[in-house]
């Protein structure tokens, strides 16, 4: 009668069919195989005619087209007056592509659906490696992997990686976990699991494309990195640390009492980042890292929103906000990325419910005052309003200076500072350079010169303000001469 059969071959030993599969295949003039590269087809009854659809490996440009052209023919087989059967490796439901799309369709379409279940690679798989997949096991795909820049798993857990079918599939699974797994971390290459054949490699990472036995049947074991390598495992002890057992000053912060503690950390790591030491930047990244999760943990509890909430959103905004990466839309350079950017942010603003803010409302009030003038000056370029030369800034600041040389009073003064200044920030900007950055830079040269000055004073058993005006300018001097070495 019409309907499909779905049936495992096991993991290819022929002898670990299952009886309910084998009954199947007895009693069928013929069988569907999406591929005959298996082992246990050799062990299959000479009286049952085997079909296969290898040939469409070789003929389609991409497995989906493969898989889509396999699912249409065996719903069309299975409309027959003898329906069909169709057999995959392992299990029709583990890490096979096409049998959930036939099920879903022939289900949709009224046919008849017999799930015959097989033994997947997983069960031999961990026998070989002695291992139960409990508590925590995550299984991927080598050719989704392989597309990846990075893991899309927490590191923290064991991995199993599963159609490691060539060295090529091995090499570019290598590039994408040394994106977080050292070279030389241990893992296990298991080649044809449950079969005669089976052999377990114990290698470093970097040598896995260098295996001699890769095959259809090959699946990569990446243990785990050390506990807390994950970002979920840091969500954990942050809401550990609110939890009733947690910490008594943790348990009563707020959004608001922690804002002191994230401008802090903000500025610790800009710090960092200012001396350009390594080891530093990733201590402060952590800290700062900690002041977003914690808040995220006590909106959690508040049901206000969670970290998922975080995560989606900034997500979407990423690829709604770079359709020249994750869309059609085609920029020049980075000028035409601001531009359409812009374009953007405008059309957000368009749609949004919230009061309009205009090009520069989001800018944050808070801002330290040369990155907000700086912001509002990038802002207004992007649009247009711009000298078209760089000829009108300079000029420009010659006029601010002339404008505080002639300043009447105290407020006048202060303004044409202020103006003064924007200009300046603006020269920055026109010539790529950050103007926080500079002065921060600037003010880290004078810390580290004034204290070679005091030190120099120090060496004479004098206080620095004893020192005349060319005393000190001369260590200064000095100062300067010691930081360029």
């Amino acid at each position: 009668m019409p309907g499909i059969t779905l049936l495992g071959l096991g993991p290819g030993d022929p002898a670990q069919l299952t009886r309910a599969a084998w009954d199947v295949i007895n009693s069928s003039d013929e069988i569907w195989l999406r591929t005959n590269q298996h082992p246990t087809v050799a062990g299959l009854p000479v009286s049952v005619k085997v079909l296969s659809f290898d040939d469409l490996y070789e003929s389609s440009d991409s497995f989906e087209d493969v898989y889509s052209a396999i699912v249409e023919k065996v719903l069309e087989l299975g409309q027959r007056p003898q329906g069909v059967v169709y057999a995959v490796p392992g299990d029709p439901f583990m890490a096979e592509a096409t049998c959930p799309v036939i099920a879903q369709r022939a289900r949709a379409a009224g046919l008849s659906l017999k799930i015959v279940s097989g033994l997947s690679f997983l069960e031999p798989v961990f026998a070989a490696l002695g291992l139960d997949p409990y508590p925590h096991m995550t299984l991927v795909d080598a050719l989704e992997l392989s597309q990846a820049h990075t893991p899309v798993f927490p590191p923290d857990v064991p991995v199993l990686v599963a159609q490691i079918y060539s060295r090529m599939v091995a090499a570019e699974v290598k590039v994408t976990l040394n994106t977080i797994y050292p070279d030389e971390h241990p893992v296990q290459l298991v080649h044809a699991a449950g079969t005669q054949n089976e052999v377990v490699e114990q290698l470093p990472l970097y040598e896995i494309d260098r295996s001699e036995h890769i095959g259809l049947q090959t699946v990569l074991y990446v243990p785990p990195l050390a506990e807390g390598t994950s970002f979920e495992a840091f969500q954990e002890i942050i809401a550990h640390l609110r939890a009733p057992d947690g910490c008594p000053w943790d348990k009563e912060q707020t959004h608001l009492s922690l804002r002191t503690h994230l401008i802090e950390e903000a500025y610790e790591a800009l710090a960092a980042l200012d001396t350009e030491d390594p080891e530093k930047m990733a201590e402060e990244f952590g800290d700062l890292l900690l002041q977003i999760v914690l808040n995220a943990q006590i909106a959690s509890e508040e049901g206000e929103f969670g970290m998922s909430d975080i995560l989606k959103g900034i997500y979407d905004k990423i690829i709604r906000r770079h359709p020249h990466v994750f869309g059609e839309v085609h920029v020049e350079g980075v000028g035409g990325v601001l531009k359409n950017w812009e374009k953007l942010k405008a059309d957000e603003r368009l749609n949004s419910s919230e009061p309009e803010k205009g090009l520069l409302g989001g800018v944050p009030l808070a801002l330290p005052a040369l990155i907000q003038a700086q912001e509002y000056q990038d802002r207004a370029a992007r649009v247009g309003f711009d000298w078209p030369e760089i000829e009108g800034v300079l000029e420009k600041i010659a006029e601010e200076i002339q404008e505080v040389r002639e300043a009447a009073n105290e407020d006048e003064l202060a303004g044409e500072l202020g103006d003064l200044f924007f200009a300046l920030v603006n020269l920055a900007r026109w010539k790529k350079i950050d103007a926080e950055s500079a002065l921060r830079g600037t003010n880290s040269r004078f810390r580290q010169r004034f204290a070679h000055v005091e030190a120099g004073a120090k060496k004479q058993s004098r206080n620095v303000s004893e020192l005349t005006l060319d005393e000190m300018e001369a260590l200064w001097q000095e100062a300067k001469t010691v930081s360029r070495s």
